[in-house]
């Protein structure tokens, strides 16, 4: 049979400040700018995650003002998770940086752990750790 899909290949996510966004993921997440230019009147950026496999992250830069928003039984809900190898570092970290994390939540037996923040344009996300995250190789450009 011949495959329709793969895999997800990005998220799209609004900015109304593409270079102050772009520092944000970098600084904040540890992402890398891969590239960025114009399309149809307005700046694209594409940042990438360290593993070799992960959907890369898109910013689109727009003048509306309004983050992307999911709401699940009448509250807020992430519009996508990162995974953390580290979920108590990656909370401390963040905190440390100065976002409003919240806190970390359990699910099982500890099984899964996550907690919710936002990106500098309101993006609610999800921060997350399981025992069945997949393991992938580390870009070497994330190794240097």
């Amino acid at each position: 049979m011949k495959l329709l899909a793969t895999q997800v290949g990005y998220v799209y996510l609004p900015t109304t400040d593409i270079e102050k966004t772009v520092l944000w993921y970098r600084d904040k997440l540890g992402l890398q700018l891969v590239n960025q230019f114009e399309d149809r009147g307005s700046q694209i950026a594409v940042l990438h995650f360290p593993h070799k496999h992960a959907i890369a992250i898109v910013l689109v830069e727009t003048s509306d003002d309004k983050p992307l928003s999911i709401v699940r039984n009448a509250s807020p809900y992430p519009v996508f998770t990162i995974n953390c190898p580290d979920i108590e570092f990656t909370h401390q970290y963040l905190s440390g940086q100065g976002v409003e994390v919240e806190a970390i939540h359990s699910l099982g037996d500890g099984e899964a752990k996550y907690f919710y923040f936002r990106d500098d344009q309101g993006n609610l996300l999800e921060a997350a750790w399981s025992q069945w995250d997949l393991v992938d190789e580390v870009k070497d450009s994330f190794l240097s």
